[in-house]
């Protein structure tokens, strides 16, 4: 296949080109256009515009997968309006271009935080009620709005303004198309420069883990399961829609820790500080405007389970390839060299 892949200088973005590049030929859309090991081209956004660029022009894509987009801002110092410019605006440029184009497989990257901030009950699952909180998700949310005011995926209402849109007009205009809305979790790997680092050189230095008392379960997923998942949809007659993305087993951040110092060949620091008297310093530090305060004690300490078996049951498979543990430990050692 002829695949087109915004943001391919990213950190998925380049494991994708690693996982792909031998059985298909791949093209990349970036700000950037420099050559790359693996890809036969990058263009600029502004080459996907058929006014100064014609689409006659561009090589047949028989794929395009959208990964270009404005990563979580940890810090919250970007401004709300930059996320939708980025997440939502160039979702439409590259999703109107698809449609136009011969193309008949379109994944757009999006998140399970477009879907909630926080799990309420045990499993986050596709059927949730999209609740963002934030410009991230918020951004997001609103991208794959705009996919389904003009796609009609088979498990979702396509509406436009309040109003169902013309559902047999569009099934019979791309009725040869296919789109698919992946919403993973924390995706790590070589590479990766997210939280999950960000916790591994809080580890390395020894520093002791002092909620060791609270047990929380969450979802990762592992660039390799990922990479698994983008190729069957590529290759497999799989239904559009929306599907959540995660590795097959939930970690608690005490089994994060001990794998991580595993594969440092460290022995792991984790204090059992009593549950009550850490919620009692958080509320003092919301107070005082402290570093640990209630709401990043929640963020630290709370479940955030997602559910994947629709994208396995999609698939046909039972398991993902790679499970949660081995996943950590690959992205650790990666970190380590």
């Amino acid at each position: 296949m002829n695949i087109l892949i915004t943001g391919i200088h990213g950190f998925v973005g380049s494991n994708l080109i690693m996982a792909l590049c031998e059985h298909h030929t791949l093209y990349g859309l970036d700000i950037i256009s420099p050559e790359k090991k693996g890809v036969a081209r990058t263009f600029l956004w502004e080459d996907i515009e058929t006014a100064s660029f014609p689409m006659q022009r561009l090589p047949h894509f028989d794929a395009i997968i959208h990964l270009a987009g404005k990563a979580h801002d940890t810090k919250n110092q970007s401004a709300a309006q930059v996320y939708f410019d980025i997440n939502t605006g160039l979702t439409r440029r590259i999703f109107d271009f698809f449609l136009e184009s011969a193309a008949r497989k379109f994944i757009f990257f999006s998140s399970v935080k477009a879907a909630a901030d926080s799990v309420v009950g045990d499993v986050l699952r596709e059927n949730v009620i999209p609740t963002p909180v934030g410009p991230y998700g918020e951004s997001k949310i609103a991208a794959e709005d705009y996919i389904k005011e003009h796609f009609v995926l088979s498990d979702t209402f396509s509406v436009n303004k309040g109003k169902m849109f013309s559902l047999k007009e569009e099934i019979v205009r791309y009725s040869d198309k296919q789109v698919y809305i992946l919403r993973p979790c924390m995706i790590h790997g070589p590479g990766n420069k997210g939280n999950l680092n960000l916790l591994y050189n809080v580890v390395k230095k020894g520093i002791p883990w002092p909620l060791g008392d609270f047990e929380n379960k969450r979802s990762f997923t592992s660039i390799d399961n990922l990479c698994y998942v983008v190729e069957g949809l590529l290759t497999k007659d799989v239904a559009s829609g929306i599907y959540h993305m995660g590795d097959d087993e939930a970690l608690s951040t005490n089994e994060l820790i001990a794998l991580m110092c595993e594969a440092m060949g460290k022995k792991p620091h984790i204090w059992k500080m009593n549950r009550k008297m850490m919620e009692g310093c958080a509320g003092l530090g919301t107070l005082l405007h402290l570093p640990l305060n209630t709401e990043r004690l929640r963020k630290l300490t709370e479940n955030y389970v997602v559910s994947n078996e629709k994208i396995k049951s999609a698939l046909g498979i039972d398991r993902m390839p790679v499970c949660a543990a081995d996943g950590i430990r690959k992205t650790i050692k990666s970190f380590e060299e």
